[in-house]
């Protein structure tokens, strides 16, 4: 199957909801995935915030051209009981 995101909410510091296409949800914290020319200005939380979903591409992605593949985000995330 071929993950897609399908809803994403902001939570906390650098933390987000995801909810897939397959049904799976939980979040995921990003604190420690913002290196790099491209992911170092969503260290600024206003930035890292400002994320949506791509219809395209359908995951989340930033202003600035950052995206996050979502099969990487499905390992991630911790599924709420």
């Amino acid at each position: 199957m071929i993950l897609h995101v399908k809803e994403a909410k902001y939570r906390r510091d650098y933390v987000i909801w995801l909810k897939f296409n397959d049904g799976a949800e939980g979040e995921v914290d990003l604190a420690n995935e913002l290196d790099g020319e491209i992911f170092s200005p969503l260290k600024n939380i206003e930035k890292f915030k400002s994320f949506k979903i791509d219809p395209i591409l359908e995951t989340i992605v930033w202003e600035n051209g950052a995206d996050l593949a979502p099969e990487f985000l499905y390992e991630n995330i911790k599924i709420l009981a």
